[in-house]
């Protein structure tokens, strides 16, 4: 690889002054364009501690209602909208992007790269977190929060018994925030896979990037059944259509399936990036090797495996066969063993070395006592017959909070000491920071370890008041009293924090003695992280070369070129960590921006029932990210000067396997995990709602969708020995330009194909859950239609500009993925509707 540095003559200084012109960020209102990672990682956290501090708030005012028997602190109602915006608040406004956050600004610098490989899809992604929170905490204020539970179990949260729009703040702005948190999970997939150091081969990735990999891929996976339950129950609720109704054909019961589809893998989303925390902190302040790095490892693969096979654990009093409770109560304690696996490896680790006990070191212990202490309640929970005897009763709070706080809130608290001196080239204050551990500490217990024995008296979850003399009084007095202790430590956390940016001692570089690559960088960094990018052939960099940091910053190494404008990083073979290509990432831009806003008015549009406002919203929305895709590859604007440098590998755009290819194939996995739910509850009424009603006759033209499909068909073999020829380096513009645009073509007669199966048939989505999933199974397949046709349509006016040709095959390529898969689930969809026995009376 090239190596521009001291040998050139280039000054040090003027190096970096060369990629500030190119990678700084603008002040003003033009900040609002900014797309580094450094800064929307920054922005996710900030954000993320502001909803903690109002979830925190909520909690206060619940545990000041429950303090005495019969107070009158809060009316019922509204404390049903406390209560219910409490846990929405901590589990989708901060838990969750609150980790993101932090992984979205240490994973880069972790793997050497300058920034994640699509920084725009972060900007977006943030903004819809911000404007989607927001709708849903203004719900509050303004007295009409959702009020059914965090957990919206139906028919609780359907329109007959929630009048009024409190439940859709819910389901559309906890639908608006996911769309973030997918668009980090596939951000992250693809950067660890795709964006790492030269020679950075999978085994010897910083360990916390392996926790950052496995929680990013259950996110893809694990949010789109919830997303989907979301739009159904909000369909169900605007327009009538009857899926968890049951005099209908729906059941109630689907709505838990698919929320606990979400929601089991949701606790373990939040505990490996807490876990991948300990696993780093450890061998720094022990000063030696995490024991057992494979292992860890395996186990971290292992629970986000077991992980998908435990959302019944939530359902055992619901009535479901014996059977099934006995597998799912196998499979909750199963996934103790990987669990137990880290945990042994991070307990030898200290045996092993010499802890050093600073700030963070006391959040990790704590966390181990704490987590263990929930661990063990989960295994009694996964027990059946205790389950039956204390579900919905405040043993079960208990175990929450102390699986969730203990494994999720410690290390997040250690790691944000630990990065401290990351954010702000300071070093946090020893005396606070102990003062604020051991207040949340004893706080926490005292709060909740006292839950448990309340549950065991028989005091169920989600009651504003009590009678006196049940033996709750004293207890739940306790429990109050060290919630506002643990208010007390964690006001006295952010005065530390607070303070330390202004008072702190100033940081030597790599102050903890670290082994990540992330303290090579300047403190506080610089948007580009590095002048010059390392090979890395170690996973302990740092340990293994000292001065490594010192080399990256005179340029020692690769990719110190920068009079082209571009920014860049290497793009790496996803197992070896070798260099193929250069990604060239875009710069700033108000276009996600602009679409989250128009995003978020859709939403208020939906809200408020003016549709007209809503689909103008959405519209916009769309054109915005059209024009996003538009400035990609080898328009000017993405890649103002494609030379290279002698001895380089080529742009990505000019290659047949970019990271746009893996982020096409990520989407699609969430998109498919989205519609594999669709199926599963198309099935599961079928086999248990007991007045699922199938009609005797078809309620489509069964021919005209066979006919949309054939012509999805033809449309997917017509461009394939085209790209075949456009990856080996061939194709004249005309014959793309022919194809690209029959291709467009024919996607557009597929769509108004389905759309007269729709329009022309016999549905009657709001007589009956039948109708209402055939309707959304179609009308899946003609929205993805039409964006295939869209996308399709724009490659031939790229073809007409020249931005797309034989020697920049990349679009082409990635537009290919999504007509295979609309045409996978198209036939999939076909099958079910028309070939399925069942389906119109044939068993």
């Amino acid at each position: 690889m090239s190596k521009q540095s001291s040998d050139n003559n280039v000054d040090t200084n003027d190096l970096h002054d060369q990629f500030d012109d190119v990678w700084g960020n603008p002040r003003g209102w033009k900040s609002l364009t900014i797309v580094n990672h450094t800064t929307v990682g920054i922005r996710f956290m900030l954000t993320g501690l502001g909803f903690f501090l109002f979830g925190g708030l909520l909690a206060m005012l619940v545990r000041t209602q429950l303090a005495l028997p019969g107070y009158d602190f809060l009316e019922p109602d509204m404390y049903n909208q406390i209560f219910t915006m409490h846990g929405t608040v901590m589990m989708f406004l901060f838990a969750v992007p609150m980790m993101e956050g932090l992984a979205v600004y240490l994973i880069p610098k972790m793997l050497g790269a300058r920034d994640l490989v699509f920084p725009r899809l972060s900007a977006l992604g943030y903004w819809c977190y911000l404007f989607g929170g927001l709708i849903l905490c203004a719900s509050l204020l303004l007295g009409i929060a959702p009020k059914a539970g965090w957990f919206m179990y139906t028919p609780l949260s359907s329109a007959v018994h929630t009048p009024g729009p409190n439940s859709d703040f819910w389901l559309i702005g906890i639908t608006f925030v996911e769309i973030s948190a997918v668009s980090a999970g596939v951000e992250l997939v693809v950067s660890i896979l795709r964006t790492r150091a030269e020679g950075m081969a999978l085994h010897k990735m910083p360990i916390y990037a392996w926790y950052i990999l496995v929680m990013a891929m259950m996110i893809v996976v694990g949010f789109p059944p919830l997303i989907l339950g979301s739009i159904l129950l909000e369909l169900e609720r605007a327009a009538g259509l009857p899926f968890f109704e049951v005099a209908r054909g729906g059941d109630p019961i689907l709505w838990q399936h698919l929320f606990w589809l979400f929601g089991h893998p949701e606790v373990y989303i939040i505990f490996l990036p807490a876990a991948g925390i300990v696993s780093t902190l450890l061998p720094v302040f022990c000063q030696r090797p995490l024991v057992g790095y494979r292992w860890v490892v395996l186990a971290i693969l292992t629970t986000g495996f077991i992980s998908f096979g435990l959302w019944v654990h939530h359902m055992f009093t619901v009535g479901i066969p014996q059977l099934a409770q006995a597998f799912f109560s196998a499979a909750s304690m199963l996934v103790a063993i990987p669990t137990g696996v880290q945990v042994f490896a991070w307990i030898a680790t200290l045996w092993l070395g010499r802890p050093v006990y600073h700030v963070p070191m006391l959040w990790l212990v704590g966390f181990l006592v704490i987590f263990v202490c929930g661990g063990l309640t989960g295994v009694m929970l996964a027990l059946v017959p205790f389950d039956w005897q204390v579900h919905d009763t405040h043993f079960v709070v208990a175990h929450m909070h102390y699986v969730l706080v203990g494994g999720m809130f410690f290390p997040l608290l250690a790691g944000i000491y630990y990065w401290l001196p990351h954010f702000s080239g300071r070093m946090p204050s020893m005396r606070l920071g102990k003062w604020g551990f051991w207040l949340v500490f004893i706080g926490f217990n005292v709060t909740f370890l006292i839950m448990h024995w309340t549950g065991l008296m028989g005091m169920p979850r989600r009651i504003y008041t009590y009678q006196t003399g049940l033996g709750w009084d004293l207890p739940n007095l306790i429990s109050s009293v060290g919630s506002f202790i643990m208010a007390i430590g964690i006001a006295t956390v952010l005065l530390d924090i607070v303070l330390h940016f202004r008072f702190g001692q100033p940081a030597d570089n790599n102050p903890w003695k670290a082994d990540t690559l992330e303290w090579s960088t300047h403190l506080p960094p610089s948007p580009y992280n590095f002048v010059s990018l390392p090979p890395v052939r170690t996973r302990h960099p740092l340990w293994e070369e000292p001065d490594l940091g010192e080399r990256i910053d005179r340029g020692d190494f690769a990719l110190t070129v920068i009079d082209h404008g571009r920014r860049e990083t290497w793009g790496v073979e996803p197992l070896t960590g070798k260099v193929r290509e250069i990604v060239h990432l875009p710069g700033n831009s108000w276009l996600p921006f602009i679409a989250a806003a128009f995003i978020a008015f859709t939403c208020l549009g939906l809200l408020s029932k003016h549709y007209w406002v809503a689909l103008a919203a959405s519209l916009v929305a769309v054109l915005a990210l059209l024009r996003w895709s538009w400035e990609n590859g080898a328009h000017p604007l993405a890649a103002p000067d494609a030379r290279v440098q002698p001895g380089e590998p080529p742009l990505h755009s000019r290659t047949c396997d970019g990271p746009g290819l893996w982020g096409m194939g990520v989407t699609l996995l969430a998109n498919g995990a989205l519609y594999l739910s669709l199926l599963f509850g198309w099935f599961y009424l079928w086999t248990v709602s007991p007045n699922w009603q199938v009609p005797d006759a078809p309620v489509f033209d069964q021919r005209v969708l066979l006919a949309s499909a054939l012509a999805l068909t033809a449309a997917v073999l017509w461009q394939r020995p085209v790209l075949r020829r456009l990856r080996r380096g061939e194709g004249e513009p005309s014959a793309l330009l022919t194809c690209f645009a029959g291709v467009a073509t024919l996607g557009l007669l597929h769509a108004a194909l389905l759309l007269w199966a729709i329009l022309g048939g016999d549905l009657a989505p709001r007589a009956t859950a039948h109708d209402a999933v055939v309707l959304v199974m179609l009308g899946y397949s003609l929205l993805h239609g039409v964006l295939a046709a869209v996308l399709s349509g724009l490659q031939a006016l790229r073809v007409h500009y020249g931005y797309v040709c034989a020697k920049t095959p990349y679009e082409p390529l990635v537009v290919e993925q999504l007509w295979q898969y609309n045409l996978a689930v198209l036939w999939i969809s076909y099958f079910c509707l028309v070939l399925f026995p069942p389906t119109f009376g044939g068993l």
